[in-house]
């Protein structure tokens, strides 16, 4: 169920902000990398210890910084870490252990982040001006 949700959501989202124009600002999905990114702290906050919090905020300053050269220089840089995030969402109970996080999170959050790092990644095929920071000007 959490990848079904995830595929409505993520088409949601990424459909709206492409329709009604919101992703023609180059700080659309930057932002959301960094919101989604900052899930996992507040996660960490509700359930884990102080130094899984640390890990978790060490982790999304690292998207963070990604969403910043995103912004700064070139979308490929969302697009490459919304998607790694994706795979992040995959990965991270190996490597992090975060009693907070939902069991459902990491499938739906995987599926979010693929589906909207792809439809950024087509958006900037269709439209490669979009992807450097000398088209916003």
């Amino acid at each position: 169920m959490e990848y079904l949700i995830g595929v409505i959501l993520s088409l949601a989202v990424a459909g709206f902000a492409t329709v009604i124009g919101l992703d023609r600002e180059r700080a659309f999905y930057p932002t959301v990398l960094i919101v989604i990114a900052s899930y996992y702290v507040l996660f960490a906050v509700m359930g884990a210890s102080r130094r899984t919090l640390v890990i978790e905020i060490v982790v999304a300053s690292g998207f963070l910084l990604f969403g910043v050269l995103g912004f700064k220089r070139n979308l490929w840089f969302a697009v490459g870490a919304i998607i790694g995030h994706g795979v992040f969402d995959f990965v991270h109970h190996w490597f992090i252990e975060n009693p907070g996080v939902p069991h459902w999170w990491p499938g739906f959050c995987l599926t979010f982040d693929a589906i909207v790092g792809v439809w950024l990644a087509v958006r900037l095929m269709r439209v490669p001006s979009l992807s450097s920071k000398s088209h916003a000007g």
